[in-house]
């Protein structure tokens, strides 16, 4: 038995997950494994009351098969629940006990409530909520679970019955979606959720968090349509205008035509419809514009459940923060920390002064501080080109509290803290929009300048003083010691920053005054 590794079975009503971790003794966890079958558990659920035969045969084949798998990674213990299909079906308990004597898994069949408190507990372990007042929520086949929450405390829980495939059976039953029987869904869901919320619920909600296959389907379409490549749509963000254009292209295509879709499952092109819909309607009712997407959700709230339980996760309550977690993956770099943090000191001084002219924002203020820190990380593969080498770990981090986009950013920020300028041939900093390249220029400017100051990787210039005038940036550099070669390093790492700005850069000499 391997004492560091968990498992974790998610029985839902349109498919099974399995995901196998390791856990370090910081409590951090990898993914060894993750496997998705779609079984369609609910597969005429509501008509018959009952998990239909060919459904109960296909879900355990694929459990018999997942569970081979947890057994050869000889795991310390397995987290294994069904949800909403199980809850509902007749002879659910007779499925429990054939999966038991098929494959020896015990099954819990949790609650809705339950299912909305584990996607909570994988929001909260993956996303920046210090103050903000947010929905999390859960589309599965079978039903939709609801969170508020203030932070990390919870104000309510909900489970409603507005899956994606129990809505689709019911409601949708033409191909291409006849507009009446969308009218009839949309009324639906509306009713639902009034019935659920009254009006003082719905205000001051300042995000959503969306988990799910419907959710994660929704950012891989919008990711596709905006011709991006990330890694994975884990913190993607969407404006509600967003879903709104997408729902009205789904609904114009038949499910031949949504099967080709990029970024759209051939699984789910029969449901995607009924689960954008809620979507949708989620953001209207709500009055909510931001959507970001969790693609962990349940299945990761399992792990952690499971964490907690074998008291592999430390013990007292730790906030998360995006710049602990930048420090994190820079020490698992082995990167020169002190270094590190005084570049980004000196770069945050010379933002301040010049972040208004330039209209930039305190969350480009953090992009700059987490390229700031992780710029050398590429030191880890090799010092020829570590500069790219920076950009590509960067991009593939989990950096905590930042999206796609934004790892994106902070990775060609940091890419450029040497060597060449940003050119349009480089592939990656021609993918970004033209607002986006601005922001790699002037940020990797500050950041590419900031580096010249500490040359020698002392210290020697303590801080900055800058001033700007008009078209001018004087910056006195503030030290006890001989600063000629930093004087000159910066001097040589200024380009990208006086192309970027515009402006003239005028360093002085600050000595500060010796301590007694």
């Amino acid at each position: 038995m391997k004492q560091n590794r968990l498992a974790a079975v998610d029985i839902g009503t349109n498919s099974i997950r399995s995901i196998i971790i390791e856990v370090d003794a910081a409590g951090k966890y990898r993914i060894l494994d993750d496997e998705k079958v779609t079984v369609r558990l609910g597969e005429g659920l509501n008509r018959s009351g009952s998990i239909a035969a060919t459904a109960w045969d296909r879900a355990l084949e694929a459990l018999t098969r997942q569970k081979k798998i947890i057994d050869g990674y000889r795991v310390r213990s397995i987290e294994a629940v069904a949800t909403s299909a199980v809850r509902k079906a007749s002879n659910g308990a007779g499925f429990i006990a054939a999966i038991r004597d098929r494959t020896g898994l015990e099954v819990e069949v949790i609650s809705g409530e339950d299912e909305a408190e584990l996607a909570a507990l994988s929001a909260f372990h993956n996303f920046d909520l210090e103050g903000v007042r947010h929905l999390i929520f859960d589309i599965g086949g079978g039903s939709l679970e609801l969170v508020t929450a203030v932070g990390t405390h919870i104000e309510e829980v909900l489970s409603l019955e507005l899956g994606a495939v129990f809505l689709t059976e019911k409601f949708l039953k033409s191909d291409p979606v006849a507009p009446e029987q969308h009218r009839k869904l949309r009324r639906h869901i509306r009713r639902t959720l009034r019935e659920a919320f009254d009006s003082q619920e719905r205000t001051a909600l300042q995000c959503m968090i969306g988990s799910g296959g419907t959710a994660t389907s929704v950012a891989s379409m919008a990711m596709a349509a905006r011709s991006e490549r990330h890694e994975s749509v884990h913190g993607y963000e969407l404006l509600r205008s967003e879903v709104v254009h997408l729902l009205a292209g789904l609904l114009r295509m038949s499910e031949k035509e949504r099967r080709s879709l990029p970024g759209l499952s051939p699984d789910r092109c029969d449901i995607i419809v009924a689960g954008v819909t809620v979507i949708d309607e989620l953001m209207g009712f709500f009055r909510v514009n931001l959507l970001r997407v969790n693609e962990r959700g349940i299945r990761e709230g399992l792990i952690l459940r499971g964490l907690r339980r074998q008291l592999l996760l430390p013990q007292g309550k730790s906030t998360r923060s995006w710049r602990e977690s930048a420090l994190d993956f820079g020490r698992s770099c082995h990167f020169d920390q002190e270094h590190s943090q005084h570049i980004a000191q000196l770069a945050r001084e010379i933002f301040k002064t010049i972040s208004r002219r330039f209209g930039l924002t305190e969350k480009d203020g953090r992009l700059l501080e987490a390229a700031a820190l992780l710029h050398d990380v590429g030191y880890f593969i090799n010092y020829s080109g570590h500069h790219k080498h920076s950009y590509h770990l960067i991009r593939h981090a989990d950096l905590f509290g930042f999206t796609p986009r934004e790892r994106e950013l902070i990775a060609n920020i940091a890419r450029y803290h040497r060597k060449s300028l940003p050119k349009k041939k480089h592939e990656q900093y021609a993918r970004l929009s033209g607002e986006d390249q601005a922001r790699v220029s002037l940020l990797g400017g500050i950041v590419r300048l900031c580096d010249g100051l500490d040359r020698r990787r002392n210290k020697v210039v303590e801080t900055v003083r800058p001033m700007l005038a008009r078209d001018t940036l004087r910056l006195g550099l503030v030290g006890q010691d001989d600063m000629s070669v930093e004087l000159f390093g910066a001097k040589e790492k200024s380009d990208l920053f006086l192309a970027a700005t515009g402006l003239k850069l005028v360093m002085e000499l600050s000595p500060a005054p010796r301590q007694p």
